[in-house]
Formats: C-alpha cells, structure tokens, sequence
C-alpha cells in the first residue's frame, strides 16, 4: 500500500446465512454445502475506496445500510466474507454505545483494559490515566462499575481513552450524538486538532457536521457504495435521495445539474476596494431537484426603497425577494431559504410559514413573490451561497417541489476582523479608565 494511504478497502463484502428454523443449522452442517437451507443477506457488496493520511473522510446512509458493518471491518472487529481491509496505522474506535466495555468492570479498569487492547502499555498508560480521568470528567463514578452509567457518561470515558492513545487513526460511529454540548465542544476542539495531522473516519446522519469536518464523503445504501466524492456533493444528493424516499411514489424528484464553475475573483464588483458583500443570483447554473408543481424563476437583494442591491458592507437592513411560478394547485405554499458557508453549514434562514397564517393557497398560473426584511449579518471574508425553496405542506410535513442549491453566491471582503460564523454589527466599542480607588 502506497505510504500516502491510511485505509484501503477493496471489494469487501460482508454476507451473513439467515435460517428460518434452527433445525436448518443442522441440516445445513450435515448436507456440508450441498444443499443450501439459508438464505443470504450481505451487509456489505463490493465496497471499495481509500482514505488518503490526513484525510476526514465522512460516511453517511440510512439504517440498515451498512456503515457500522464497515467501520467494525476496519477496526478489525469484524472479518470481510471475501475482500480485503489494508490500514497504515493505529486505529482508535469509539463504536456502538459501550463496545469494549465489561459493563461488571469500574471505569479505570475498562480504562486500562481499552488502552491496553490499543496498544499501550501499563507505564503509558499510568502516564496518561491523569488527563483521560480529567478530559471525561466524570467525578467519582470512575471506580464505579459502568453498568451504573448514563449513554452519556459512557461516551464521555471511552473518547477519553481514544484521545490518548496517540492513534493515527480515529473511526467515530455517531457516538457524540448522545453526549451533553459542553462534552460534545470539548470532542470536537479535540477532532479538530488531531485532524491537523492525523486520519479520521466519521459516521453521522448529520450532513451539517459531514461538511463541517470531511473533506470527503463515503455515500452507502443497501451495503453498497452509491456515491465518492467530496462532502458537499454527497450531502447534496444524500438530500435528495432522502427526500425521494419520504415521498415515495407519489411525487418524482427530477435532479436539476447544472453547476458550472464561478469565477468570482474576475468579477468587476469584487475589484472594488470598498466592497463588503457582493450577491450573484445563479439559478441558471444551480442544482437541486423538481417536480414540475412549481419553479422558483427568481431571488433578488433589494434595498427598504425597492432598488436592486449588489454591494453592501453588511448590517443593513435590506428585503430578500423570492419569485416563484406556479403550475399546480398549491394548498398551503412555503417558500424559504437559508444561508451556507463553503462547507455547506447551514448559518441562517427562514421561510414565509413562520409569519404567514393562515398559509394563502395557490393556483396554477399564478405568480408568488416572498419578501423577506431583515438585518444582514456580519460575515468573516470568504465565500457565501444561498439554498431556496419552494413547498407544499407545513413544517412538519411538506413535499419540497423546488430545491436550489447555491441560487446565490455571496462573495465576502472585508478588512474588518471578525469571528465566529457570523457577526453582528456593534453601534459602539468603548472602555473606559478609572482612577484607582482609595483603599
């Protein structure tokens, strides 16, 4: 295996014998493979890609598709019925809530026995026992047995442990989902490090925290790989697939591909020294999926007094206007949008159903125009796109029948400094001296 690779998988399949009946385990041993009583279920068919040293790769599927089969294989848990797992490395895991843990065990003997299966010895392990006690925080409880843990003080031991075992190679199985947010902070600070040098491999149903962290994107459906490619291309169209899957026969999602590439850096408005915050409207080169029910035909940034807007500096108040054009009766007609950085985190958003009751119907024909006001928020520099959409339905169960990736790009420059994902604009900074007092 080339020395610029962490994990190989190639061709790994994973089948299992399903028996009806247990006499069909006899009759199966005593027929030694002439005769088949069972059937075959495979977990996993053929799966095959690499994860480059350095790499966050994410793996994403509904339940059932085969992602901790696959993760249970690479750690070594689990043999491949045919195919074959090469790692360049120390592999750390933290798989399903307590794997690895005797539940009879207290917490610093599951502590010790985990770090040990790892790969360290009783000194290193006596060195490091202090910071994994410390990064678990979890008091006394950790020369009690585990069996009287919460999930969460579960989780909280054994990513202790992965954390410092000096691994090369972390595989995360949607554990951090059932930690408190202070705990699941403190992991993700972690992550964030060690993924400045070392390998990660991260499941999550979450395509938020897939873009966030992965560079790349595993795509897996029914034990098979559907899709390899960069994160915010396989959570595209994980989205869709899903959404075509909740509405199942009755409406046909129709993939709208045609992404080209922006070269925002040659557009006469970026040259402005003064410019904040450029906007492209883009839908001619969006992607997304249709059912034909409606289009959205248009999104524009205007001004209170109704006047396009391409540049601003960002904390204005301005009107987002959204077009759409109706071709099928709509009950109860939502329109929406929300804001993403460059990894596809969604920052903010809105829809007209939160403002508007009750919902106005629609008829074919018939031209509906959203308006939303508000304030800008702050952006650091970077580039900003824009997903809108069109629906039928409430909140909590709507048939989306216009989705548009990336109908607006948003390009940012700015000298200010700011952070977090997004600011907001300060009327006023001061600090004030005062004399020492007298004691």
């Amino acid at each position: 295996m080339s020395s610029d690779i962490a994990i190989r998988v190639q061709n790994v399949t994973k089948a299992y014998q399903i028996y009806d009946k247990p006499q069909d385990r006899l009759k199966q041993s005593l027929w030694r493979g002439r005769k088949q009583f069972y059937r075959e279920f495979k977990a996993l068919d053929n799966v095959s890609f690499e994860v480059k040293k350095g790499e966050t790769v994410g793996i994403i599927g509904r339940n059932g598709s085969g992602k901790s089969t696959l993760l249970q294989i690479i750690c070594g848990t689990l043999a491949p019925s045919s195919g074959t797992v090469e790692v360049n490395g120390r592999v750390a895991a933290l798989l399903e809530l307590g794997a690895g843990f005797n539940p009879e065990f207290t917490g610093k003997e599951n502590a010790y026995m985990n770090a040990t299966i790892l790969g360290l010895s009783k000194e290193e392990i006596d060195a490091k026992y202090d910071e994994i006690v410390a990064f678990a925080d979890i008091g006394d409880f950790v020369d009690q047995p585990v069996k009287t843990y919460s999930s969460g003080m579960y989780v909280r031991l054994a990513f202790a442990v992965i954390a410092h075992v000096d691994a090369d190679i972390l595989v995360i199985d949607e554990a951090l989902a059932v930690g408190d947010a202070i705990f699941t902070q403190k992991c993700m600070r972690f992550l964030r490090r060690f993924m400045g040098n070392g390998t990660v491999l991260f499941v999550s149903h979450d395509t938020n925290v897939i873009n966030n962290l992965c560079q790349h994107s595993v795509w897996l459906s029914h034990g098979t790989k559907r899709m390899f490619a960069d994160a915010e291309s396989v959570s595209k169209a994980y989205l869709q697939y899903c959404n075509q899957k909740l509405y199942g026969e009755s409406i046909k999602l129709s993939s709208v591909n045609n992404l080209k590439e922006h070269d925002l850096k040659n557009s006469d408005a970026v040259k402005k020294e003064d410019v904040r915050i450029s906007f492209f409207e883009d839908i001619t080169n969006s992607d997304g999926w249709k059912t034909g029910v409606a289009d959205i035909v248009g999104v524009e940034m205007m001004s209170l007094d109704e006047k396009p807007i391409m540049l601003i500096e960002g904390g204005e108040k301005v009107i987002l206007k959204i077009c759409v054009h109706v071709h099928q009766s709509l009950s109860s007609p939502i329109i929406g949008f929300f804001v993403k950085d460059k990894l596809g985190q969604s920052l903010f958003g809105e829809h007209t159903y939160t403002y508007i009751q009750p919902p106005c119907s629609a008829h074919s024909g018939e031209i509906l125009e959203a308006r939303f006001i508000f304030n800008l928020p702050l952006f650091p520099n970077g580039d900003y796109s824009m997903t809108v959409s069109i629906a039928d339905g409430d909140p909590n169960n709507h048939t989306q029948h216009h989705w548009l990736h990336d109908a607006v790009i948003i390009h940012v420059q700015s000298n200010k400094l700011r952070y977090g994902l997004v600011g907001i604009p300060f009327e006023s900074v001061t600090m004030i001296k005062y004399e020492k007092l007298n004691e």
